[in-house]
């Protein structure tokens, strides 16, 4: 993990000397990925130079996600604010329309997302994406919402890769233990949705980078399979109807 830890330390530097910009901001939600991309900013970029951004929704966020999070951001010593998005979600009651369950789903990451630029934009900062390779390979994100960002710098780790480097960097133990989870809706929790554990998930995802043989009778190899086809748009380039 040393070598890799300094590998992902120079990338940054360099993807942000490329792009003209020295400071990052990140959504930081009390879970392991956004603590982890904080740390490798702070690492990389200096804390003086970080902004986290806690965006818990009121009666669905754990108040132990928020504690956490702060607590985590005041031990890099990094600036934060704490920004409720149920105002902004309750804009969206004025619709003429009967929104559906995935919807308000999506539109609760898509603030984030909102906010999260508008922050950028007005202080001159790159939204760095907490997103790991298994996300971004299973399509496991929200368009425009936690998969809109200018940089993935995790976007190389796989989630068992990432629980490693975090207990490489000695980051808080109740964080790494911690049960990923969106908390887009009560209850919910990335393994659920997915339906296995990141570790059965990742055997079967480090098979696929390696172009191994599957066996597809396997149900839950099938499932990963359809997954990353079904969301392969969301990582596509938007399609361009061309005129011949």
């Amino acid at each position: 993990m040393k070598k890799t830890y300094y590998q992902l330390l120079e990338e940054i530097k360099n993807f942000f000397r490329r792009n003209h910009h020295h400071k990052a901001v990140i959504g930081l939600s009390g879970g392991l990925d956004s603590a982890l991309c904080l740390n490798l900013c702070c690492d990389a970029l200096q804390n003086k130079n970080c902004t986290a951004i806690i965006m818990p929704e009121k009666g669905l966020t754990k108040e132990k996600n928020i504690e956490d999070a702060l607590d985590f951001a005041k031990k890099l010593k990094v600036k934060h604010f704490v920004v409720d998005i149920n105002p902004f979600l309750d804009t969206f009651n004025r619709v003429p329309w009967k929104q559906s369950k995935i919807a308000l789903m999506n539109t609760k990451a898509r603030i984030r997302a909102i906010l999260l630029y508008n922050y950028a934009n007005s202080n001159n900062s790159l939204v760095v994406g907490t997103s790991n390779k298994s996300e971004l390979m299973l399509g496991y994100g929200t368009k425009y919402g936690d998969l809109a960002a200018d940089v993935f710098i995790i976007g190389d780790l796989l989630k068992t890769d990432v629980i490693e480097l975090s207990k490489f960097l000695k980051l808080p133990p109740n964080i790494i233990k911690k049960k990923p989870s969106a908390e887009l809706t009560v209850g919910q929790t990335d393994e659920s949705d997915l339906g296995a554990s990141y570790f059965k998930l990742d055997s079967i995802l480090k098979r696929v980078l390696k172009d191994e043989k599957l066996n597809k009778k396997d149900n839950l190899i099938k499932k990963t399979l359809q997954r990353i086809d079904r969301n392969k748009h969301k990582s596509d380039p938007i399609p361009i109807i061309e005129i011949k």
